[in-house]
């Protein structure tokens, strides 16, 4: 788009639902040098009360708390977050959904910060990759990114610095997952 931006990364937890907290660590170092994005813009804040857990709902308010306190003290002024369905269900992503929701509903973000959510789509869209286009073009949305063939590379490369993740079903995620190649986004 020609326009200049930081990125910043902020994630809750390190990923230790399999005692692989550390291992997913550096992993997500290297996806995030692999996109341009370097460690000193990147926070975990790994807090107790949040488990690495894709069953655990966790606290709306205390969640609401701390990710406005991050927000602030980086001076956001767009949050990309999760949809209600959280693109594959994980309730931690649906319980970050419902706290970023909650602060917009209830006015409690910085004048001027805006939010996007990142469409959760159906099984059949999610994995018909750059099909998709087709479809994402005649529905509404607020922003349709479409990735290049170079961008698209680019995510796959950062996506496989994840080996600890990289099971047999998210191989083929790489090969076919819409998620790669375009992703819709509404403002709340």
């Amino acid at each position: 788009s020609g326009r200049d931006f930081l990125v910043l990364l902020c994630l809750l937890f390190s990923g230790n639902y399999y005692n692989q907290g550390e291992i997913r660590k550096k992993e997500l170092e290297q996806s995030c040098c692999v996109l341009g994005i370097p460690a000193s813009d990147v926070t975990v804040i790994d807090h107790r009360d949040f488990p690495d857990d894709p069953a655990v709902e966790w606290d709306t308010q205390l969640l609401a708390t701390l990710v406005l306190e991050h927000i602030e003290a980086k001076n956001i002024n767009l949050v990309v977050t999760f949809d209600a369905g959280g693109v594959s269900g994980h309730a931690n992503h649906i319980s970050l959904y419902k706290a970023v929701r909650y602060l917009h509903s209830e006015g409690k973000l910085p004048e001027g910060c805006r939010v996007l959510v990142l469409e959760s789509v159906n099984l059949f869209r999610k994995y018909i990759s750059f099909l998709d286009v087709l479809i994402s073009c005649l529905l509404p949305r607020d922003e349709l990114f479409i990735l290049t063939e170079e961008e698209t590379e680019q995510a796959k490369r950062a996506m496989r610095c994840h080996r600890s993740q990289l099971l047999g079903y998210r191989q083929l995620y790489l090969l076919f997952s819409r998620y790669l190649v375009l992703n819709s986004l509404r403002l709340l």
